[in-house]
């Protein structure tokens, strides 16, 4: 498949709200932006759309003073701007709503709405007349809720939306909205979409950011690709498919990934009992309910785009958040998996994508962090013996090959690669049945990378059963037996993998539309 050549697709007729020309920015050793052009248009929704470390987040700050760029220009209604902090963009009329609500949850909804805008009359804050203009802005997009109601009583769409109609008050020309649906069921979806429409009608221009490609083409009017901090392209949504879509976000024409690396295809012994095997297992808000089983000896591999819900469903599955729908079984025995404790009970060892802040402990060692998890699981009151730890520390010292050898040195000062290793042997130490490995790759250089998948391989080869997570497809296939297709926090398709499935198969997978 060959893709198109790169192309700018105009909105004709639309005034020009935001323009960003030859927008760069740097931090140390690494250019975040390199040039990006970024344009926004009255009454229209425009989705940015990019991996990890695209440059997403980084032009989004750039655009609401939090970070000044180094290069090109900010023009807002034809006027160039240059934002020192967010008031300065707040006050161009640019409103940013992000995932993580920034309201004052101990206020009534009209407290909320109307904050910095009250209606004041002679002896002060009048109240009355405050929550009543609230009513009129809530309104005006379609949302009846009680404004004196408070904000902590409203589920989180509705706090999102009562967000939306602050940034209203203010009368913002161009609204940011970063992930808004990340934790929202479709019902709240669909809400949250009909005020979108609603402001759009009144040419509010909307910067929709999600890595929900559904809702993406149902919702935008254009999409801008952004991939390693440099602009892929702009195009209008009826202009561009879902793996044309995909496969420029990953950066490699279909046929090219192919060729990257072949899957795993040992043939896995599925006779007896799933090491795991959950059913209808479902959280609200972060995954729909899924059926997986795990084998002995088998490398499961979850795939999907960022946002997909893969690491939603392995923190259910280990306990580190608690699932309100479906069962466990493993090795065909009914287990209540609802904390980290009782999964290392089923010795089920779950390693998270994020190494620092959930992972590795800075101030320790190089052994301290790899007993960790066996002092974990004996209890704090039971130390573990000094002859255990040093037979643990010795054994994974030299079985991963972690460097320098040197267990006493502060994890903080080894590689990525190396921190990466201590991790898993942590967990390994612990002898697990089944062990969840987030992103195990993620940051790491070449080599190290090379060494943690020959490691997985060795430990199914070995009868280990693993669920792998990895936001790069080739890995995925050439790690996993089987895999697990992410969609939009729902299970898509399961597959086998095979010599006829390739990184084109995953991906059409994951682009096609009603696929379950």
């Amino acid at each position: 498949m060959t893709l198109p050549s790169r192309k700018i697709y105009a909105v004709v007729d639309n005034n020009v709200v935001v323009e960003m020309k030859g927008i760069s920015i740097s931090f140390p050793g690494v250019k975040a932006l390199d040039s990006v052009d970024f344009t926004l248009r009255e009454g229209e929704i425009h989705s940015l759309l990019g991996e990890n470390g695209a440059g997403k987040s980084t032009l989004i700050k750039a655009l609401t003073g939090v970070y000044a760029i180094d290069s090109g220009s900010i023009q807002v209604l034809g006027v160039e701007r240059r934002f020192a902090n967010t008031a300065d963009a707040q006050s161009a009329g640019i409103a940013t709503v992000y995932q993580e609500i920034n309201l004052c949850s101990n206020l009534s909804v009209g407290e909320n709405v109307m904050l910095g805008h009250e209606v004041r009359g002679p002896f002060g804050i009048d109240w009355k007349a405050t929550h009543a203009k609230a009513s009129t802005y809530l309104n005006e997009l379609g949302l009846h809720i009680e404004p004196r109601s408070p904000l902590s009583s409203h589920s989180l769409a509705i706090q999102q939306l009562v967000a939306i109609s602050r940034a209203v008050v203010v009368d913002c020309r161009l609204l940011i909205l970063d992930e808004p649906t990340s934790s929202l069921d479709r019902s709240e979806v669909e809400q949250l979409f009909a005020v979108m429409r609603r402001l759009k009608d009144r040419n509010v221009a909307i910067l929709f950011v999600s890595h929900f490609l559904d809702q993406v083409f149902e919702i935008s009017d254009r999409m801008t690709i952004l991939r390693n901090g440099q602009l892929e392209g702009e195009y209008l949504v009826g202009a561009i498919n879902r793996s044309t879509l995909i496969s420029k976000m990953l950066g490699r024409e279909l046929a090219e990934l192919d060729l990257i690396g072949r899957a795993a295809t040992r043939a896995i012994d599925r006779s007896g009992a799933p090491v795991l095997k959950v059913l209808g297992l479902g959280r609200k808000g972060s995954i729909e309910p899924v059926d997986l089983e795990v084998y002995d000896g088998e490398v499961l591999g979850l795939a999907g785009l960022l946002g997909s819900g893969r690491t939603e469903l392995a923190r259910i599955i280990y306990g580190a958040d608690r699932a309100d729908s479906g069962r466990v079984e493993v090795r065909g025995v009914p287990a209540h998996l609802s904390s980290p404790q009782q999964s290392a009970h089923h010795r089920i060892a779950f390693s998270s994508e994020d190494r620092r802040e959930e992972g590795i402990i800075g101030d320790l060692t190089v052994a301290e962090n790899l007993v960790l998890a066996v002092q974990a699981k004996r209890g704090w009151l039971q130390k573990v013996p000094r002859a255990q730890q040093q037979s643990i520390i010795d054994e994974y010292m030299v079985a991963l090959g972690i460097k320098p050898n040197n267990p006493n040195a502060l994890i903080r000062n080894l590689s990525g690669g190396n921190q990466q290793k201590v991790l898993l042997a942590r967990w390994l130490a612990t002898s697990p049945q089944l062990l969840i490995l987030d992103e195990p790759t993620r940051g790491i250089d070449i080599g190290a990378k090379a060494e943690v998948q020959q490691l997985v391989a060795r430990l199914a080869e070995d009868g280990m059963g693993v669920i792998f997570i990895s936001s790069e497809l080739d890995e995925v296939l050439r790690v996993s037996q089987r895999i697990a297709v992410l969609r939009d926090h729902r299970k898509v398709a399961e597959i086998d993998n095979a010599a006829d499935v390739g990184v084109s198969s995953l991906v059409e997978l994951i682009a096609k539309e009603g696929a379950a």
